[in-house]
């Protein structure tokens, strides 16, 4: 007979009638078994109601930011273009020449004459410009800190008026600090009536400094370059930097 503590254990069943129960053969499991709760992978919990809302609203918040991050990068890179341009005028970086200085600086330079420099120049027009734009010499021997002067012509073949602006740079880049205009007709609204022709001066020196940069101790070319575009109404291009 099985002892009360086995009866307790079976809920009051004999040791036969549980095994029974169980149904114990060979090669078969029992009909029950306890079986943890187990997450069968692939099955989807329900969320609740406000939960795809709020995902969503999280979404579009993040999307808000992102394109109004991207709108004020583009703003300010438009921005850059005109500022870097007229530092670099002002500095004479990116091969862009320094403009307006005083004349009293001309008067005492000492020209470096055992340094002469090659100066070649160059013209180009905007694919929407119709003028004809070249340079009247295609080079000059000049010295640092002595003046020099030429000339570009520039010639409106078309029947009606057309207003011109222009850009220009210096190549090799590092020579621009020390390439100084006194007086030239770039960053000004250049007008020319139907088939009219102009003569266009440039009127410039090379810093003596020049000479004892070690950076310009195999520089004996420069090239200066203009770009002719034309004006379009509330189109302004910055002036250069003024000392």
């Amino acid at each position: 007979m099985t002892p009360p503590v086995v009866r307790r254990s079976l809920g009051g069943l004999s040791l036969s009638a549980f095994l029974r129960a169980l149904r114990w053969r060979a090669g078969r499991p029992p009909l029950f078994l306890w079986r943890p709760h187990v997450q069968i992978r692939g099955l989807k919990t329900q969320r609740r109601p406000g939960h795809e809302e709020q995902r969503r609203s999280r979404n579009k918040t993040a999307l808000t930011y992102v394109a109004a991050a991207g709108v004020a990068m583009v703003g300010l890179s438009y921005a850059a273009v005109p500022l870097y341009r007229l530092y670099c005028q002002a500095a004479g970086l990116g091969g862009t020449a320094v403009s307006g200085h005083d004349s009293e600086l001309v008067q005492s330079m000492d020209p470096v004459r055992e340094r002469v420099v090659k100066v070649t120049f160059n013209a180009d027009t905007h694919a929407s410009m119709q003028w004809n734009f070249r340079p009247q010499q295609t080079e000059i021997f000049v010295v640092p800190g002595e003046t020099a002067l030429a000339f570009y012509r520039a010639k409106n073949p078309t029947d009606k008026a057309v207003v011109g602006i222009s850009t220009y740079n210096v190549v090799p880049f590092e020579a621009g600090q020390y390439f100084n205009k006194i007086q030239c007709f770039c960053f000004e609204e250049q007008r020319l009536n139907p088939h009219e022709e102009v003569d266009m001066p440039v009127f410039f020196y090379i810093d003596p400094e020049f000479d004892v940069d070690p950076r310009m101790a195999r520089v004996d070319t420069i090239t200066l370059s203009y770009t002719f575009f034309e004006a379009k109404d509330g189109q302004h291009l910055p002036l250069p930097g003024r000392r």
